[in-house]
């Protein structure tokens, strides 16, 4: 690094003053589209207006409008605005080295979260790996969500913003992250839970194709989206509830009272531990014509290639307390299919109810959805390489549980929070050093050190203590699927 701690990059909107972090340069705040305020509201991302002076890039800029959800990786207050659509550089190096970008979409449940969250320190990245790291803001909730296109052309997009935000912060990387030192021609997008949801939903759509060249989704495959039958459902159950009946009528509205309106919405829309929630994307405009499986599976995204996975208890985080045998009939008939308990009680011959209700929540939100996502592309010949986080938490009944593989894979196990979610004694290290360097790699344009996903093999890498390759074990479990995922 330099002698200075304020360097200067030139965008092509104007001049950034960043601050040098931890050995490498980190630039905070930086506006990739216009402020989405205003009557910009519900309307798909302007571009960014130029500026002349130098702008101040050392603090991060406030996350989307959310209610706190007091999750692990969030349970800090929330500093949020309207305007919210920044991003953030960590950077080894300000020349012209070109080095692979990797580009984090925060998780949350499209309701929460923020590129800022210390567990998305992308430090390690940049100094181990020699890479350029972006995390974003994107709009959430209601207002990146809701589709509101019977109210005219200007609202086409309104059930996708989020994910056009999205678009918008990449076709950014694509004019600027040379002047970071990245390559534009070698960018990597990975999330978690919705952001692993969005990763996939890119995958599949046209528009975002040419963007990033690789991704990764973790715990969050490619169907969690609306159709647009359940998109207008969801818009009319928060006009009701907002009692407004114009989309000026909502621009009006203090966007607290809207936050206040979702989980009313949520609660009229829920559908029992499905994968599926009110102000998810919506189906049926021009970033999803069609949903993104139905386009994986037509060839979009066949290119890229995929690590792509998830944890082998994600649902404790979500099932706490016993489960009753009656909830658990109501999970089961809520998937589709009541059969569903004696085919686990089969499958798990000793687990009890709550083990039974948490096992069949983990697979249908985020186990099944992987492997289907890896099978259609095994189909098409695609390479996809398919994983598993073993590693149990020593906190609780929480083991492998959602979002615990994010500080092992960003080498952050020292980040605030991160010891209540692992648990006391000794930092796993050597399991983060691995699935650091395994991530590290892939962003670099390598192959796992496992085989592809293949419909014969079905190859799975379980990271753990003592990590190890699985061959053919998720027979039994799809066939407890068959026509219902």
């Amino acid at each position: 690094m330099s002698e200075t701690t304020h360097p200067i990059v030139t965008t092509q909107s104007g001049q950034l003053m960043g601050k040098a972090k931890d050995g490498a340069w980190l630039f905070c705040g930086v506006p990739y589209a216009a402020p989405p305020i205003g009557e910009r509201r519900f309307k798909a991302a302007a571009p960014v207006e130029p500026w002349d002076d130098v702008r101040d890039a050392t603090r991060f800029s406030p996350a989307a409008p959310q209610i706190p959800s007091g999750g692990m990786t969030d349970s800090a207050p929330v500093r949020w605005s309207e305007d919210c659509l920044y991003l953030n550089v960590c950077t080894p190096g300000l020349d012209d080295a070109q080095r692979p970008v990797l580009v984090w979409i925060h998780g949350g449940g499209y309701r929460t979260g923020q590129g800022a969250i210390p567990w998305y320190n992308g430090n390690s990245f940049a100094r181990q790996g020699d890479l350029v790291v972006v995390s974003i803001n994107y709009r959430l909730g209601a207002l990146g969500f809701t589709d509101l296109s019977r109210f005219g052309s200007d609202y086409s997009t309104s059930g996708v913003n989020g994910l056009l935000d999205q678009i918008a912060a990449l076709r950014w990387v694509q004019d600027n992250i040379a002047a970071f030192g990245g390559d534009p021609a070698r960018v990597t997008i990975a999330g978690e839970s919705a952001g692993g949801f969005s990763v996939a939903s890119l995958l599949g759509s046209e528009c975002a194709q040419g963007l990033f060249h690789r991704a990764i989704p973790q715990s969050g495959a490619a169907h969690a989206t609306l159709t647009g039958e359940q998109g207008n459902k969801v818009t009319d159950l928060l006009l009701e509830t907002l009692q407004v009946d114009s989309v000026e009528a909502l621009q009006a509205l203090e966007v607290d009272r809207i936050l206040a309106a979702q989980p009313l919405v949520d609660q009229e829309f829920g559908q029992f531990l499905t994968a599926v929630q009110a102000f998810y994307p919506v189906v049926g405009n021009e970033v999803l014509p069609v949903s993104p499986l139905q386009a994986i599976r037509s060839g979009v995204g066949k290119g890229i290639d995929v690590l792509t996975g998830s944890n082998k208890d994600e649902a404790t985080l979500f099932i706490m307390g016993a489960v009753s045998p009656e909830r658990l009939e109501r999970q089961a008939s809520g998937y589709g299919d009541s059969n569903l308990i004696e085919r686990y009680r089969t499958l798990h011959p000793a687990a009890d109810v709550t083990e039974l209700a948490i096992r069949m929540s983990t697979d249908f939100m985020f186990k099944v959805p992987a492997i289907r996502l890896a099978e259609l592309r095994a189909a098409l010949g695609a390479s996809t390489w398919l994983y598993q986080f073993d590693w149990e938490s020593r906190a609780g009944a929480l083991k492998a549980t959602h979002a615990l593989e994010i500080p092992f894979c960003f080498n952050v196990l020292d980040a605030p929070g991160v010891d209540a979610f692992i648990g006391p004694g000794a930092l796993p290290q050597t399991v983060a050093d691995e699935m650091h360097a395994v991530w590290i790699d892939f962003v670099r344009g390598e192959a796992p050190p496992w085989p592809a996903y293949d419909l014969q093999t079905r190859a799975t890498w379980h990271f753990n203590e003592v990590s190890a390759l699985a061959e053919e074990g998720d027979g039994a479990l799809l066939a407890c699927w068959e026509g219902l995922r």
